[in-house]
């Protein structure tokens, strides 16, 4: 009896393990076979997921009641039950309603969805820019005001086990960004058509080589965020990850001087720093 109740608890206990280290993965990346949105990093984010959260039933709905009027059609209607056909033109009633109600459920789409879409495609004054360059077939990324340039390419199955990464979402070289702060992000290419796409920070961005496209994101939280080119840029398109690192103010200037780059332009940093001094 006694082995039973160990075994009870033993097993308990491995399933309360289990389930946090699935949070914990599913706070930090993809889960395989999860179901849902990613975590949001940014407000942007937040606000497309309670978007989608707004017209999902309304799909559901209206997907039934078709599927629900197909049905009726079919058995009600069909010939064994009406060997002749009544015939006449029109219903008012009916072509009044297939009008009016498609046009109210447009407008309730669209009343958020025009706010959402200028939130994205309008970007703020930012504090610091990023250039991400698609190649065939990995990023390269640059913080030209910090004299910062980086390659990012896939890690292969063995170094990503080593470094503990998923498989075709870590890279060897991940690009570093400030919480709390508005990065304005420039995305081309140097060859063909990519996407820089970011689930949990709500971005997609195609890159167009001979094109300057912009988008923005400001992380709320710490944390690694992956993503992916999502464009089909040719026979490696599967192995162009993205892999951000949502750091402090302070490690991302630490991660500027480990560049080679010039720490002392990145403004927040600096105005910290004065602060700390005046307060000592």
């Amino acid at each position: 009896m006694r082995s039973r109740i160990m075994q009870c608890l033993g097993g308990a206990v491995a399933m309360c393990m289990m389930a946090a280290g699935q949070a914990w993965a599913q706070e930090s990346g993809p889960v395989d076979g999860a179901l849902g949105f990613q975590p949001p990093a940014t407000a942007v984010q937040e606000q497309v997921i309670a978007f989608h959260n707004f017209v999902f039933p309304i799909i559901v709905v209206v997907t039934l009641l078709v599927l629900g009027l197909l049905a009726w059609v079919v058995i009600a209607y069909r010939r064994s039950a009406n060997p002749v056909a009544r015939k006449f033109s029109h219903n008012s009633l009916i072509e009044v309603i297939w009008t009016v109600v498609p046009v109210l459920i447009l407008v309730a789409i669209a009343f958020p969805s025009f706010p959402l879409l200028a939130l994205e495609e309008r970007v703020p004054k930012a504090d610091i820019v990023l250039k991400a360059t698609g190649n065939s077939w990995f990023w390269d990324y640059e913080y030209a005001d910090f004299g910062v340039s980086i390659s990012s390419n896939v890690l292969d199955a063995k170094a990503a086990a080593s470094a503990r990464k998923p498989y075709l979402l870590g890279v060897d070289e991940p690009l570093y960004a400030p919480v709390g702060t508005i990065v304005e992000v420039i995305v081309t290419s140097n060859d063909v058509l990519h996407s820089w796409a970011m689930p949990n920070f709500g971005v997609k961005q195609d890159a167009i080589p001979g094109k300057l496209n912009q988008s923005w994101f400001k992380i709320e939280r710490e944390g690694v965020y992956y993503g992916q080119c999502s464009e089909l840029c040719g026979t490696r398109h599967a192995y162009m990850p993205i892999e951000i690192h949502g750091v402090s103010p302070a490690r991302f200037a630490a991660w500027i001087t480990e560049k080679g780059g010039d720490a002392s332009k990145y403004k927040p940093v600096v105005q910290t720093a004065a602060l700390s001094s005046a307060q000592e």
